[in-house]
């Protein structure tokens, strides 16, 4: 990003101070800042904030011309305020995470709790996102699993297999009919979030 104007920097100076240490060839900083978030300093030149990160990756991934069998998203839960909600978005699913799939490719994403009173915080309308953005939402039978595992490997797992994942991955009577029902669509404009904050929505807050 550069050098930090000499104003910017004593802003940034001004608020919390979160660490700070020192390398044989660096002195490094990390600050809490009001437009920014987290920021790291590193010789007085702005690094990285929190604020770019969702954007950097975002834009990061359109350029990438790959395609794969397989996306996993571990991504951080999505609080209020917090670095990647945007990453459960349909937009999101359509406009980046489809666009890098091969044909028949598969995007396995954590989603929250799915508890039976946890699992409407987001867990049931980013389900009903994904199955709104997804061309064939992918299911397997017991049989099915195990006739890929036989392709695959020689001999058998010791452990698993298909009715072992699939009674694994079984949600309770409550919940599965609570996605059912679900009508919500996760975007940026009518996001939900699960308990807690992250800085951004805290930052707002101290400015009120």
């Amino acid at each position: 990003m550069g050098d930090i104007s000499i104003s910017m920097l004593i802003m940034l100076l001004l608020l919390r101070e979160r660490a700070v240490g020192a390398s044989q060839y660096q002195h490094i900083q990390l600050l809490d800042t009001k437009p920014f978030g987290k920021a790291l300093v590193i010789d007085g030149k702005l690094q990285s904030a929190e604020i770019d990160e969702f954007n950097t990756m975002r834009l990061n991934w359109k350029r990438r011309e790959e395609v794969y069998d397989v996306i996993i998203g571990d991504l951080a839960d999505p609080i209020e305020g917090g670095p990647c909600y945007q990453l459960y978005t349909k937009s999101f699913y359509e406009f980046v995470v489809k666009p890098s799939l091969n044909q028949g490719g598969i995007f396995v994403t954590q989603a929250g709790p799915a508890g039976i009173f946890s699992h409407t915080e987001v867990f049931s309308c980013i389900y009903n996102t994904l199955r709104q953005a997804s061309d064939s939402p992918f299911t397997l039978t017991a049989d099915e699993l195990d006739l890929r595992i036989k392709h695959r490997i020689k001999g058998e797992n010791r452990y698993l297999d298909g009715k072992t994942f699939t009674s694994s991955s079984t949600l309770s009577k409550a919940v599965r009919k609570s996605l059912d029902n679900e009508t919500h669509v996760y975007t940026e404009g009518n996001a939900r979030f699960i308990y807690g904050h992250g800085s951004a929505y805290k930052q707002q807050q101290q400015q009120h």
